[in-house]
């Protein structure tokens, strides 16, 4: 049998204001904005998919055993430049900095990364690689 590799194709996170954290992903973390079946929305990064669950819109009985929360989740995005870009590109948009620059070990190696928060609190992190 042939070995297989999987990859990451889409998550979920939950939101407790959808205007709210789709305007932050949209502008802080470019996201694209994909309109899902039954009003949801999902946050598209290249060929990778944050699935959004929030309020009044039900996703269904598939879901885990204990759904993510809004605030419950940790995520990380790899930014295309530098660290200093990241730096000026949250200040640009106003975002607090909880952590960073740090270095950190990522998907690909040794990285340098900066900790924020999305609306709802939950840790999101930017790394740049070399």
């Amino acid at each position: 049998m042939a070995e297989v590799t999987v990859r990451l194709d889409h998550c979920v996170i939950a939101v407790s204001d959808w205007d709210r954290s789709t305007r932050f992903y949209r502008e802080v973390l470019g996201a694209e904005v994909v309109d899902q079946p039954g009003g949801r929305v999902a946050y598209r990064f290249g060929d990778q998919q944050l699935n959004v669950h929030g309020p009044g819109v039900d996703v269904g009985a598939l879901v885990a055993r204990r759904p993510v929360a809004p605030g419950g989740s940790d995520l990380c995005f790899v930014w295309p430049g530098t660290i200093e870009e990241v730096l000026a590109h949250l200040r640009h948009h106003q975002v607090e900095i909880e952590e960073g620059p740090v270095e950190r070990w990522g998907g690909r190696g040794r990285g340098t990364s900066v900790y924020f928060r999305d609306p709802d609190g939950s840790l999101l992190e930017l790394i740049t690689y070399a």
